[in-house]
């Protein structure tokens, strides 16, 4: 297998991801460069689950060559390179994966796991020099006066805040999130972009966008997934309406894309669909 370039984080070809007989992800070829902000954008169903999952070591491809952070992925990595992986590659999935009675900061520290093992791991007994960072990344979201407030007390927006604070605890090469600013309000979900990006500031940023009017926050280069395949590769800048609305529009014609497209897509972009 060829090597990725040094300066890409992820490079992926010939690739084809499947569930039985049926192809969930296929891409001739992505390479995404470190410290890229990338947003990918695509109906339900389009692959964007699935590629996040490829790239966070969590599926293996049926065919092709995956690699990530300079680890190919095209088989069950060893259990010590499972671990490296998982420390270098940080996630805010749409349930979060917070710890319900755990604290906001105890939450914050499992970002730590991966530097701290054993018997400290075990019992949560973590090191001083880690609760203080812990607290220090809670300060970073305005979270620091709910550091002892469990995970199940806070609003959507205040877990969110906690999650990216595990990424800033965790400090990982690349951030993969899954729909960070679902069913926030504009307000909420702008700042939870902010911070985002703060946590990013070092890494590779991956957002699954469902919301367009986001993209000129989140992202320098927009990718629009359909049926598992590319079917734009671009520059934020250089995205149109009507690559939305075509990459939106399903077969069925436009009334259902009026059913299926996203309530905070911008009217320009929908107004293009119906023409």
């Amino acid at each position: 297998m060829n090597a990725a370039p040094s300066s890409a984080a992820i490079a992926l070809k010939s690739l084809a991801c499947r569930a039985g007989d049926r192809t969930l992800l296929a891409i001739d070829e992505l390479v995404v460069a470190e410290g890229e902000r990338i947003a990918i954008v695509g109906h339900n169903g389009a692959g964007k689950t699935t590629l996040l999952r490829l790239l966070s070591g969590f599926m293996q491809p049926a065919q092709g060559t995956a690699e990530v952070l300079g680890r190919a992925l095209e088989g069950p990595l060893p259990a010590a390179a499972l671990r490296v992986l998982r420390q270098e590659v940080g996630q805010v999935l749409q349930g979060l994966h917070l710890v319900a009675r755990l604290s906001a900061l105890e939450n914050v520290l499992i970002g730590s796991l991966g530097r701290v093992t054993g018997w400290r791991s075990w019992t949560r007994c973590y090191p001083p020099q880690e609760v203080a960072q812990a607290e220090t990344s809670l300060h970073a979201v305005g979270l620091l006066a709910h550091a002892r407030t469990r995970a199940d007390r806070l609003s959507g927006g205040e877990r969110q805040k906690v999650a990216i604070a595990r990424l800033l605890m965790q400090r990982p090469r690349l951030i993969l999130a899954d729909e960070p600013t679902a069913a926030l309000d504009p307000s909420a979900a702008a700042e939870v972009c902010h911070l985002l990006l703060k946590a990013a500031r070092q890494a590779t940023l991956i957002t699954v966008v469902h919301n367009p009017a986001l993209l000129p926050m989140l992202a320098e280069r927009v990718i629009g997934l359909k049926h598992g395949r590319i079917a734009f590769d671009l520059p934020q800048a250089k995205v149109s309406d009507q690559d939305l609305a075509d990459l939106y529009r399903p077969e069925g014609g436009t009334e259902q894309l009026l059913r299926q497209a996203p309530s905070s897509t911008p009217s320009a972009i929908r107004s293009v669909a119906f023409r």
